[in-house]
């Protein structure tokens, strides 16, 4: 089994790289937009009556647009002689030439996903919020970033190149050697023992700066650092299930179905409390500009900055409390938190949710357990872990957020609260997923759902596989 990672570099381009940066990325916009009024126009046609096939995958899309470009509908040069007569010297589009081709078919390839997500929303067919269609893309607010794809002759090197000329270098084709500020080190070494394949490369401009996002196929961690095999004769503690319970005050509270607390994750950075006063400082100061002006332009650019470095914080910190938790426990199982509906119901705790960042916790978690060879499941939406007794299984409410201890009425049980929920939760996966199975019977909670394939739409990740924006594989720069 092979996993899908990404490494991800920050680019110190020249001033003539970031001129063929800039003609990449607006060349991939120009692609998309152009592709996709191939589709509208194709779908007016039809309704004209004419018998025209409407281009949707991303192979239909790309035939039509190197069709397109090499055609006088896209233009065409005329050369003047001095007798006054005019010729045409060129047919198609002029600066076709001065990208990449990969770059004009890999915006079709996006454009084709699109089309094909909102199919199979419209159908039913696809799990999360309804896709809307896609649309044409702003060069003032749509993403500045491209595509290519790694190519490995029979002979020779691949087209992307890592440590080339210098260390710290990664060479594009269509674009040539672009320093990078961060050690490739680590990647280098395992593309030299053959423990890693580059597929593709994505640049982006965010951040105030260029950024590199290697897309890679790597080999299994090693067996000393994955999980090792249950056989029948395990041992009972070593097979339990470990719930883990998220939350405000404590981030996480991990614990066995008998109750025995195994983590508890107090300390983290609260960047948005603790920032408060600096983040209204720089809405104010967006606020205070004139539209329009450069000084705006630059307020925005700081506020900007601000919030990037609030996500790689808060990344940052999600990676070492997962890795905390896969590295100690092979069987893992995560409540479903309703974070839309927490939102809509307690507004007033709207920032501190955005403050913890559930999701990006819990998608490291999954993918490392992955990694790993561990096992991870999700409690089912309904299951109320707060409100459960996890002695004698009786099921009651509780006082609100600000009560931090779980009384029994019925037992006389007295626990902390979110102690109980990760015992609870273990408990739970116990039940539904063998291992110590739990005798009792648990009440009527609902309808068992996969809800979690319900977060959120776009692009889905395979198994194993890391979002570009994660930085779990990012190199960082020596100090």
């Amino acid at each position: 089994m092979t996993r899908h990672t990404t490494f991800r570099f920050s680019l110190d381009p020249t001033v003539e790289q970031r001129g063929v940066l800039e003609r990449h990325a607006g060349a991939s916009r120009f692609a998309f937009n152009q592709c996709l009024r191939f589709v509208f126009d194709a779908r007016r046609a039809r309704e004209r009556g004419e018998d025209v096939t409407v281009p949707r995958t991303g192979y239909d899309l790309i035939t039509t647009f190197n069709a397109w470009k090499k055609s006088a509908a896209a233009g065409r040069v005329f050369s003047v002689a001095p007798v006054g007569t005019t010729q045409v010297t060129d047919t198609g589009l002029v600066w076709r030439r001065e990208v990449y081709q990969q770059v004009f078919e890999e915006a079709a390839v996006d454009l084709g996903r699109g089309l094909a997500a909102w199919s199979a929303s419209r159908r039913g067919e696809r799990a999360g919020r309804k896709v809307g269609h896609p649309g044409f893309r702003k060069k003032a607010t749509a993403r500045h970033s491209f595509r290519v794809r790694n190519q490995f002759p029979r002979r020779g090197r691949p087209a992307i190149r890592v440590g080339e000329t210098t260390p710290r270098s990664v060479r594009l084709p269509g674009v040539g050697t672009l320093r990078v500020r961060e050690d490739t080190r680590r990647l280098r070494r395992m593309l030299a023992k053959d423990r890693v394949r580059i597929l593709f490369a994505t640049v982006s401009r965010g951040q105030g700066r260029w950024w590199v996002s290697l897309n890679v196929e790597a080999a299994d961690l090693h067996p000393a650092r994955q999980h090792p095999d249950r056989g029948a004769d395990a041992a009972e503690a070593d097979s339990r299930w470990v719930g883990v319970d998220l939350g405000l005050t404590s981030l996480a509270v991990a614990a066995r179905s008998d109750g025995t607390e195994v983590d508890r994750i107090d300390a983290w950075p609260r960047l948005l409390r603790s920032t408060a006063r600096r983040r209204r400082a720089l809405h104010r100061a967006v606020t205070r500009k004139q539209r329009g002006s450069r000084r705006r332009r630059r307020a925005v650019a700081r506020l900007a900055r601000y919030y990037a470095w609030t996500a790689r914080r808060r990344r940052h910190h999600a990676h070492l409390i997962s890795n905390r938790l896969v590295k100690t426990h092979d069987r893992l199982v995560l409540e479903h938190l309703d974070v839309r509906g927490m939102l809509a119901r307690n507004p007033t705790l709207a920032e501190s949710i955005h403050d913890v960042g559930w999701y990006q916790l819990t998608r490291q978690i999954a993918y490392k357990q992955a990694w790993r060879g561990g096992e991870l499941v999700r409690a089912d939406r309904w299951y109320r872990s707060s409100q459960t007794c996890s002695a004698c299984r009786s099921v009651q409410g509780l006082g609100g957020v600000a009560v931090r201890r779980f009384d029994c009425r019925a037992c006389g049980l007295s626990l902390d609260r979110d102690l109980n929920a990760a015992a609870n939760l273990a408990a739970w996966a116990e039940l539904h997923h063998g291992a110590d199975v739990w005798a009792r019977d648990l009440p009527a909670e609902g309808p068992v759902i996969n809800a979690h394939r319900r977060e959120r739409s776009g692009r889905r990740l395979r198994g194993g596989e890391t979002d570009p924006e994660d930085v779990g594989t990012e190199a960082r720069a020596s100090a």
